[in-house]
C-alpha cells in the first residue's frame, strides 16, 4: 500500500484528502463526538507541514444525492478549524464554483473543505459511469490524492475508489494505522476474546462466522443477543429478534462447540415494558423474559462474567454496545464492559474499540481514547476486514 511518503515533494501540491468525517450532531446541530475529527488531524498536519495545499473531502449523514442544510459539513470544518489552530473555509459546494474559489484560493500548508460529498448523486451512484464523472470533477480539483477516510474504505464510492484511478494515490496515516490493528487482530496474542453487541445479528454474520475460526471466545449482548437465547429455545419476550436468523445462530452454537469456542451469553438482563428511560424495569434472568418485556441491557451479573473473561485475554476486540446505552438506566452493562477493557490495556492487553456506537459509548462512559490500545474510526470497514472481504478503498491504494 502506498504511503504518503511515496509522494515525494508535496509543496505547492494541491491534495484531495478523503476524511471520515461523519460525526453525530444532537437536534441542534452541535456534535456530540468529535472523535473522527480529531483523528483526522494528524494526517492534515503531516500534509500542511510538508507545503501541501489541503483539500479536505468527506461525507455526513445520508442525504439523497441534493443538498440538505441538517447534513452541512459546517460543524465539521469549525471543529477542524478549531483543532488546528487556522481557519477552514468551506466551499458552499463539492465540485462546482465555490469549490473551484475554494481550492484556488489556497496557499502552501493552507486548509479548506469541501461540502458534503453526498449532496452529489455521483458519490453513491450505483452506475460507474455517473460516478466516474463526478470523480473526474474531484480529480480537476488535485494533483494529488490521499485517502485517509478508514470508515468509508468499504465502499465503492467515487471520492473512495474513483479518484484513486485519476491521481497520483497515497493512503494517509490513519488509515495505515487502522490497517496496522487489524492485521495485528488477525494474528492474535491468546487468549483472544471478541465482545460482540448492537442491534441485530444479521449485521455480523460474517464476521461471527469468520471469528468462529479465529477467537477464544465470544461475548454476545446487545440486542442481538436475543436471537441467541430464542435459538436455545428461551422466551424472549418483546425483545428484538431476527427470526429468520435463529436458524444459522443454531449453526453457530454448534459449530463454536465443535472448535472450542466459548459462546458466552448473559444470565441476566434488564427488561422494560417499552424502549424507554422512564419505562418500569427490572432485573430478569436471561432465560426468563417476561413475554411482555424487551431486554435492554446486560444485568450486573452478566457485566461481571464478561469482565472476568475479558481480565484473563491477551487481545480483545469489542464491536456494538451492550444495551441501549444511550439511556440511563441501560447503561450500565457497556459501561462496565468499558471498565474491563481498560483495565485489561493497563495489564499488557491489546484492546480494540471497533468504531460507531462503540465508540460514542465509551466516550460517553467518560474514557479517554488513550484508555485503550485502539478506537477504530470504522466500525463497518474493520468488521468487513475482520470477515476477510476485500475493501475497494483499500484494494485501489495497493502497489
Amino acid at each position: 500500500m502506498r504511503t504518503i511518503k511515496d509522494l515525494g515533494d508535496l509543496r505547492g501540491k494541491k491534495v484531495l484528502l478523503r476524511s471520515d468525517l461523519n460525526v453525530p450532531l444532537d437536534k441542534d446541530g452541535a456534535i456530540t463526538d468529535d472523535g473522527r475529527v480529531r483523528a483526522s488531524v494528524p494526517t492534515i498536519q503531516r500534509l500542511t507541514q510538508a507545503g501541501a495545499r489541503v483539500i479536505v473531502c468527506a461525507h455526513l449523514g445520508r442525504p439523497k444525492g441534493a443538498p440538505e442544510a441538517r447534513y452541512s459539513l459546517a460543524p465539521a470544518a469549525q471543529r477542524l478549524s478549531e483543532l488546528l489552530g487556522v481557519p477552514v473555509p468551506l466551499a458552499q459546494d463539492t465540485v462546482g464554483p465555490s469549490a473551484h474559489a475554494t481550492v484556488d484560493a489556497l496557499g502552501d500548508g493552507e486548509v479548506a473543505m469541501l461540502e458534503n460529498l453526498r449532496f452529489n448523486p455521483g458519490e453513491t451512484a450505483k452506475d460507474a459511469a455517473a460516478r466516474a464523472e463526478f470523480a473526474d470533477q474531484l480529480a480537476s480539483l488535485a494533483d494529488v490524492f490521499v485517502s485517509d477516510g478508514f470508515g468509508v474504505v468499504h465502499r465503492e464510492q467515487a471520492s473512495v475508489y474513483d479518484v484513486a484511478e485519476r491521481l497520483p494515490q497515497a493512503a494517509g496515516g490513519l488509515v495505515e494505522q487502522e490497517v496496522a490493528v487489524l492485521q495485528r487482530l488477525t494474528r492474535p496474542a491468546r487468549p483472544y476474546a471478541v465482545v460482540l453487541g448492537g442491534a441485530k445479528v444479521s449485521d455480523k454474520l460474517g464476521v461471527i462466522e469468520n471469528l468462529l475460526q479465529h477467537a477464544d471466545m465470544l461475548l454476545i449482548g446487545g440486542g442481538m443477543v436475543f436471537t441467541f437465547l430464542a435459538a436455545q429455545g428461551h422466551e424472549v419476550g418483546t425483545s428484538l429478534l431476527e427470526k429468520d436468523q435463529i436458524d444459522r445462530v443454531k449453526g453457530y452454537l454448534a459449530d463454536a462447540e465443535n472448535r472450542g469456542v466459548d459462546i458466552v451469553l448473559p444470565v441476566d438482563v434488564v427488561a422494560a415494558d417499552a424502549f424507554s428511560a422512564d419505562a418500569a424495569h427490572d432485573l430478569v434472568a436471561a432465560d426468563a423474559i417476561p413475554a411482555d418485556r424487551m431486554g435492554l441491557d446486560i444485568g450486573p451479573e452478566s457485566a461481571q462474567l464478561f469482565a472476568r473473561r475479558i481480565a484473563g485475554a491477551k487481545t480483545v476486540f469489542w464491536n456494538g454496545p451492550m444495551g441501549a446505552f444511550e439511556m440511563a438506566p441501560y447503561a450500565a452493562g457497556t459501561q462496565t464492559v468499558a471498565q474491563a477493557l481498560v483495565d485489561a490495556t493497563s495489564a499488557g492487553a491489546f484492546t480494540v474499540v471497533g468504531g460507531g456506537d462503540s465508540a460514542a459509548a465509551v466516550r460517553q462512559g467518560g474514557f479517554a481514547d488513550d484508555d485503550f490500545s485502539h478506537i477504530s474510526t470504522g466500525g463497518g470497514a474493520s468488521l468487513e476486514y475482520l470477515e476477510g472481504k476485500t475493501l475497494p478503498g483499500l484494494a485501489v491504494l495497493e502497489d
